[in-house]
């Protein structure tokens, strides 16, 4: 499969660059960037051609890479797919539901397969715990804590200005999201309160009754770094392991959900629609933040 990656940032360097020009079933055609400088560079190391054009690199290849702010990813991704091109996003989709749908309805349309880059849900413990979870009945409740602390010296993520602006809500909220959709079920409501230093509490009402508190932050204090998950039922608590930092075994575990979905394989439980239904939860999360009030959703 011939790809094409947009993006030159960190996620770029540290994921999607070393996996796709390292994949024995892909070649990595150009890159593009905003900084047509930085795109040269990225793609010089990885044996590549920069492209000046958006459209001119999604002419020229099978499917798209995107490590770029949701806003601008979800500009690109629409195109590819109008362009009969696989997509293969970052979380979040896009800021938007609208987007986000907008890029499902392309898909469907030009039969465009997707993947969304949920990093730790490509991972096998990852999958191994969801699928013993899902075997489980009883499950009343979800609570994760995802604190980080970008913005001290040195993180590569702390100069991402989507970051400090969206904060942990939009950055690591789709991570959490993203591990208590497949064992406890949809959403049927939404409710959030932000305070100082991006601390973002969100509760979750699903239509099966059980109910999510999410604690998000990626500007919290380096000593309240944390990352924990848990689900609590009939059967007892089950604790999400730890899983090691590998994002190029996770992205090229992306690669190959993609592959197999373009191919007429299974889609991907990670697949566009998917991507969407997260971002309908954070953007309910958003305007419960803004309004005070619950949001419904379905």
């Amino acid at each position: 499969m011939r790809f094409g990656l947009f993006g030159t940032g960190p996620w770029a360097h540290q994921a999607h660059a070393p996996a796709l020009a390292a994949h024995p079933d892909v070649e990595l055609v150009g890159v593009w960037g905003r900084d047509p400088a930085k795109a040269a560079a990225l793609a010089q190391e990885h044996g590549a051609k920069p492209y000046a054009e958006i459209d001119d690199l999604i002419a020229d290849v099978d499917a798209v890479a995107v490590a770029l702010p949701p806003d601008v990813q979800a500009d690109i991704a629409l195109r590819a797919a109008r362009a009969g091109k696989h997509l293969l996003l970052d979380k979040p989709v896009a800021f938007t539901p609208e987007a986000a749908d907008e890029i499902v309805a392309a898909a469907a349309e030009h039969e465009v397969a997707g993947v969304v880059f949920f990093t730790r849900r490509f991972m096998p413990e990852i999958q191994q715990f969801i699928e013993r979870a899902q075997a489980t009945e009883g499950w009343l409740e979800a609570r994760i804590d995802h604190l980080g602390s970008i913005f001290q010296p040195g993180n590569p993520f702390g100069a991402s200005v989507w970051r400090k602006e969206s904060g942990g809500l939009w950055d690591v909220g789709p991570h959490a999201v993203a591990l208590i959709l497949p064992v406890l079920g949809p959403v049927a409501e939404v409710t959030a309160l932000a305070g100082s230093r991006d601390m973002t509490h969100v509760l979750l009402g699903h239509a099966s009754g059980a109910v999510s508190t999410l604690t998000l932050s990626v500007d919290a204090p380096a000593a309240l770094e944390r990352e924990d998950a848990a689900f609590f039922g009939e059967s007892g608590v089950a604790d999400v392991p730890p899983v090691p930092w590998l994002p190029v075994e996770a992205f090229t575990r992306a690669v190959d959900a993609l592959i197999v979905a373009a191919g007429g394989g299974p889609a991907s439980p990670l697949d566009l629609a998917f991507g969407t239904e997260v971002v309908k939860i954070l953007a309910g999360a958003a305007e419960s933040i803004k309004t005070g009030r619950t949001v419904k959703l379905g």
